[in-house]
């Protein structure tokens, strides 16, 4: 008997996974609550609003987002996850407060960047959890769970969004209080749920004592990361492919939503509705896809390239198409064949295939490429949109890019098959 059962008969770790997948939900509603409402936004800041300043406000939480990547993990570490959670998101809701009163786009970016900073504290402390609580069979359909909460909260973020505001004509700050008071309700529940931070030491002092003396035990042969297997063909390549991948989908959960109302003459709940599609589809995709990869273990290469090459041939597709039909299937195939489908064959590759002694220093560095994607896209696509009065060459950039990377990812362990041979 699981002595962490509750008195309700669930498991701790049950628990646990239905709190993170909560979590991701709260964040993501965040994230793709604003983009559907820019028009909304511009107004109320007495207009003259350029799109590069719009879609700035989506870099500047995704600029805090990574700065706190490796600081928020490093203070897990140390002081525990309660102790890092419940901080940030206390700042959370007081950043997404500052955006629901600001007067001007400045004060709008002020609030983004705290909110990207509460937000970081998320992802290390999520994933510690994760590892250290779940039951190693039930690890990756329970994080799968996990990660879909993001996919929900994208989802329902757009569709609240745009019926609330872009339909009903509600201020469009009322997404911002409906997010306040889910972190509220998430704060809370940490505080709850989460074993307490006495407990977090305990396990990391005894996971120090446990890798020291392994490390007594076992012959001393010091595998080193440098630089030169930091950035070797096949792991550079895989970075530059990873941020490709991020680079079309923050654009496309940026941008999106716009897109539709002022180029595809969408309306109403119809831009947050048809704009989700992108993110419920990817569900089902993550799933199928992580089980078909982890059923054939030698094939994730060929399953990553061609992943990669369908999302980037349904953007192209979702650009040209002369229908809101075949528009909206296009959407629903990108979002099954996409980031969150090939993400987890990604990450399970560069496991296989980072330095021993280094799968964690790889996989910071991995995620510093696919996040800076995520600072870069919204900004330059709003100046895009700026420049020629479309966003359709945003999407061209990142179907370019998506097929760039591929191809020299495929050409890298080409390479490598080659030399093995």
């Amino acid at each position: 008997m699981d002595k962490v059962t509750e008195k309700s008969g669930m498991a701790y770790w049950k628990k646990i996974v239905i709190l993170l997948c909560a979590g991701w939900i709260t964040i993501w509603i965040y994230r793709s609550a604003l983009a559907p409402v820019y028009p909304q936004i511009r107004s109320s800041l007495g207009g003259g609003v350029s799109d590069t300043a719009l879609g700035s406000i989506s870099s500047f939480y995704f600029l805090g987002y990574v700065i706190m990547q490796i600081p928020a993990g490093f203070l897990v570490d140390k002081i525990g996850k309660k102790r890092v959670l419940i901080p940030g998101f206390i700042l959370f809701a007081i950043a997404a407060l500052i955006v629901a009163m600001a007067s001007s786009i400045q004060m709008i970016y002020v609030g983004s960047v705290l909110a990207g900073l509460g937000c970081g504290s998320f992802y290390g402390s999520a994933y510690s959890l994760t590892s250290q609580n779940i039951p190693a069979d039930k690890k990756s359909f329970s994080t799968a769970i996990v990660n879909s909460g993001s996919a929900v909260g994208s989802g329902l973020g757009m569709i609240l969004s745009s019926f609330l505001v872009a339909q009903q004509g509600m201020p469009w700050q009322t997404m911002m209080y409906i997010t306040i008071v889910m972190i509220i309700c998430m704060v809370i529940a940490f505080q709850a749920i989460i074993k307490s931070n006495k407990d977090d030491i305990v396990n990391i002092q005894a996971a120090e004592e446990a890798a020291k003396a392994a490390a007594a035990a076992e012959p001393k042969v010091k595998e080193k990361v440098s630089l030169s297997t930091l950035f070797q063909p096949k792991m550079l390549f895989a970075y530059i492919l990873y941020f490709a991948t991020c680079y079309a989908y923050y654009m496309i959960v940026t941008w999106l939503p716009n897109f539709l109302a002022t180029e595809r003459g969408f309306h109403g709940a119809a831009i947050g509705f048809s704009s989700s599609l992108v993110a419920f589809a990817s569900i089902p995709g993550a799933l199928f896809f992580s089980k078909l990869a982890d059923k054939y273990l030698n094939k994730k290469i060929q399953f990553i390239v061609v992943l990669e090459l369908l999302s980037a041939a349904m953007l192209l597709l979702t650009v040209q198409a002369k229908t809101s039909a075949f528009l909206l299937t296009a959407l629903i195939l990108y979002g099954f064949l996409g980031k969150l489908a090939v993400e987890p064959i990604i990450i399970s590759w560069l496991g296989e295939n980072a330095p021993a002694v280094g799968v964690g220093t790889t996989l910071g560095v991995f995620n510093f490429f696919g996040m800076m994607s995520s600072i870069i896209a919204p900004a330059l696509t709003g100046s895009i949109s700026d420049a020629t009065g479309s966003k359709v060459l945003g999407f061209y950039i990142a179907i370019i890019l998506l097929a760039v990377g591929t191809i020299l990812f495929l050409l890298a362990n080409l390479h490598k098959k080659q030399a093995n041979a």
